[in-house]
């Protein structure tokens, strides 16, 4: 008798909890959308610390995410999609750090002349000649700035030994490049070449020319604190003239001093 109200009560609780299950109302699915993240914007940086005339290759450049407004001059992904194969084989004009966003005005064509491209208007560049003696050591490298020295030995009156003279002609004048080399050695060590080309205005050239057809010419390195200054040319100083003066069978000499600018 006990086993079959326990039979019962177990068919009997089977069954309405089989009925409970059909006759509950189904509930609807509840979809859980992802929000979705508004795609971020991209501008194209360099993945690798460049020197300046490096020559530009798919995997020194990257596309980052960058927030809020891009500048003109960075070069976006939705206006220039291709901007990593176009710009392949370019040349940097100046360094670039991992990471930096790379600009166009930072950049110039193979073929189209490096060394004009980083002249500002205006400018010349010539080559002079000289060694580790004339240039600090060999410490002078592209971009820093130097004095230009002139050095010509003068004959001496009467067959008697001549002297040698220095002076500044030039001061504060960049220096473009060592020989062939636009850029510090990547370990830092001092460029020795045989030409340095520096960076004038067109009126020193002539200047520079004469006194490499006349002497020697030293490079004296400036300080960095002083590169500000604004480029010169050093005018020499002229030496008073002597005059002959025979008075009653007597010579005496006299100085007469030089005029300048024509007075």
């Amino acid at each position: 008798m006990i086993r079959f109200a326990i039979l019962l009560l177990a068919l009997t609780s089977g069954g309405a909890a089989s009925w409970l299950a059909l006759g509950a109302p189904e509930q609807p699915a509840i979809e859980v959308a992802a929000a979705e993240e508004a795609p971020s914007q991209e501008v194209l940086v360099a993945s690798a610390e460049l020197k300046r005339g490096a020559t530009l290759d798919e995997s020194h450049m990257r596309w980052q995410p960058w927030e809020g407004d891009i500048p003109p001059v960075f070069i976006s992904r939705s206006s220039r999609p291709d901007a990593i194969t176009a710009l392949k084989d370019s040349l940097a004009l100046s360094d670039f750090v991992a990471g930096e966003p790379i600009r166009e005005d930072k950049l110039t064509r193979r073929g189209t002349g490096f060394l004009s491209s980083m002249l500002p208007s205006g400018k010349r560049a010539i080559g002079v000649r000289v060694t580790a003696e004339s240039t600090a050591g060999g410490f002078i490298l592209p971009n820093d700035h130097v004095d230009v020295i002139h050095t010509v030995a003068r004959p001496g009156s009467s067959g008697k030994d001549g002297k040698v003279v220095s002076r500044a002609i030039l001061s504060n004048i960049r220096v473009l490049a060592v020989d062939q080399t636009i850029s510090e050695a990547a370990d830092g060590t001092s460029v020795i070449g045989k030409t340095a080309t520096l960076e004038a205005e067109p009126e020193q050239i002539a200047t520079i020319a004469a006194a490499e057809a006349s002497g020697s010419v030293s490079l004296a390195l400036r300080a960095l604190a002083d590169n500000h200054e604004r480029s010169r040319v050093e005018t020499e100083q002229k030496r008073p003239g002597v005059v002959r003066i025979i008075s009653g069978g007597r010579m005496s000499m006299v100085e007469v001093p030089s005029r300048s600018n024509g007075t």
